[in-house]
């Protein structure tokens, strides 16, 4: 990935979204291409709308596209959006595949494909604190990046 692009966590969530309710690169990302909002209709309901999805990226400057051909790392990681994110993005469920707690994700069994997209798609305030070897890939240990602080 050359230079690294950056979304915010509730486009990072949409996206997925879309992807997880059956929508293919392809037609996401046509509907990028064309700001089609009613392409994502086939994927809408109650808790993802994406009628600002295109006002909210081009107001902050959002490379949707680039973002969906070659990735992209999320802004801030708040504790609610993480835990829907990778609900999203790995088909995963809270307190069934991981467990969530005040600024950690514990117990999250993953690929090591997943492992390392995990790595490069979360934001700066968050930490892979631990991995460990499991049967399948790893167990992962995300944690809120403490501040630093001078004495």
């Amino acid at each position: 990935m050359g230079t690294e692009v950056r979304i915010s966590q509730y486009t990072a969530i949409l996206l997925e979204h879309a992807k997880r309710a059956g929508m293919s690169e392809e037609s996401l990302l046509n509907a990028v291409n064309l700001k089609d909002v009613s392409a994502f209709n086939q994927v809408e309901d109650g808790n993802f709308k994406y009628n600002n999805l295109f006002i909210y990226s081009d107001e902050h400057g959002e490379k949707l596209a680039q973002a969906i051909c070659e990735g992209y790392r999320i802004n801030f990681n708040t504790n609610n959006g993480l835990k829907n994110w990778l609900e999203q993005a790995l088909g995963l469920q809270n307190d069934v595949d991981f467990k969530v707690g005040e600024g950690i994700v514990e117990g999250l069994c993953v690929t090591e494909e997943n492992a390392q997209m995990i790595g490069q798609r979360l934001a700066a305030n968050w930490v892979v604190a631990n991995a460990k070897e499991v049967q399948g890939g790893k167990e992962l240990t995300l944690k809120l990046r403490a501040p630093e602080i001078s004495i």
